[in-house]
């Protein structure tokens, strides 16, 4: 019996690349995105789409049931849906906050509460975390962004503890530095929401340093490819730190005091 795997923003970047790589190991594969349109090339390769908002109960629980419908089961999900929106603490409104916070954490959570009861029952599942780096550090502007990151660790490695006796696995992903769209949306909102209040000058450092971050960063294929490993090995890691520097930069976190991090950091927006 082949394995099915959910897979949320599929319409591109990492998820895009999982859902193919998935394809090729053998898995019924349904990715989901909020832009079905965007997702039209993964028919060829054998993905069925669905359409779904994380932020929408509707489209969540009618995505689960359409796939439990034709399949019976779903044995692997694949949080990566995610949202990068950057702006001072002080500048950002609460709204936006609570968005970021409803994407990132709060529709992973209820996703995952929805195939729990199914994967309990078959008594296996992997249950796939996107973090990110920003999951152990901060940086300037970064501030909801980085506390959603922080967020999906401890929510994971907590849930990892509760799903052990059911035989599901919990693995969080950390990637670095990645070519996708998302670093521009993040650019394009801290300019926007700081970069001409009282933040304004590091705020424009900040979004040179991600032009540069941009050229020396990974393509998703490196993520997808750490994913599908996570997937398909009998006994997966806790977490994998992957692409663009992510070795590199956890250690050097885990090595300085946290305000030498602070200036290593601010120097890189000189």
């Amino acid at each position: 019996m082949k394995k099915v795997a959910l897979v949320t923003g599929a319409s591109s970047g990492i998820g895009m690349e999982t859902a193919k790589l998935l394809v090729k190991q053998g898995y019924i594969v349904y990715g989901a995105a909020r832009r079905v349109e965007k997702m039209q090339a993964l028919k060829q390769d054998g993905v069925k789409l669905l359409a779904m908002d994380v932020t929408d109960e509707v489209a969540m629980v009618s995505g689960v049931n359409q796939v439990l419908q034709a399949e019976g089961r779903i044995d692997v999900l694949v949080n990566n849906a995610g949202y990068g929106s950057y702006g001072a603490l002080e500048d950002v409104p609460m709204s936006e906050a609570r968005y970021q916070f409803e994407v990132n954490i709060f529709g992973m959570a209820r996703l995952t509460q929805l195939v729990l009861p199914h994967m309990r029952g078959q008594r296996s599942g992997r249950i796939i975390n996107i973090s990110s780096i920003g999951g152990k550090l901060g940086e300037p502007h970064g501030t909801w962004y980085h506390a959603t990151k922080y967020a999906v660790e401890g929510l994971s490695d907590s849930l990892r503890m509760e799903l052990k006796e059911f035989g599901i696995d919990v693995v969080i992903i950390e990637p670095g530095a990645i070519i996708t769209e998302w670093a521009g949306i993040a650019r394009e909102h801290m300019l926007k929401t700081s970069g001409d209040t009282a933040y304004g000058a590091l705020t424009r450092k900040h979004a040179q340093m991600f032009e540069k971050a941009d050229k020396m960063g990974s393509k998703p294929i490196v993520v997808a490819k750490t994913i599908v490993k996570a997937i398909t090995t009998s006994r997966p890691k806790t977490r994998y730190a992957t692409g663009g520097g992510a070795k590199v930069i956890l250690f050097a976190k885990a090595l300085l005091s946290d305000r030498m991090f602070d200036r290593v950091m601010l120097g890189m927006m000189k």
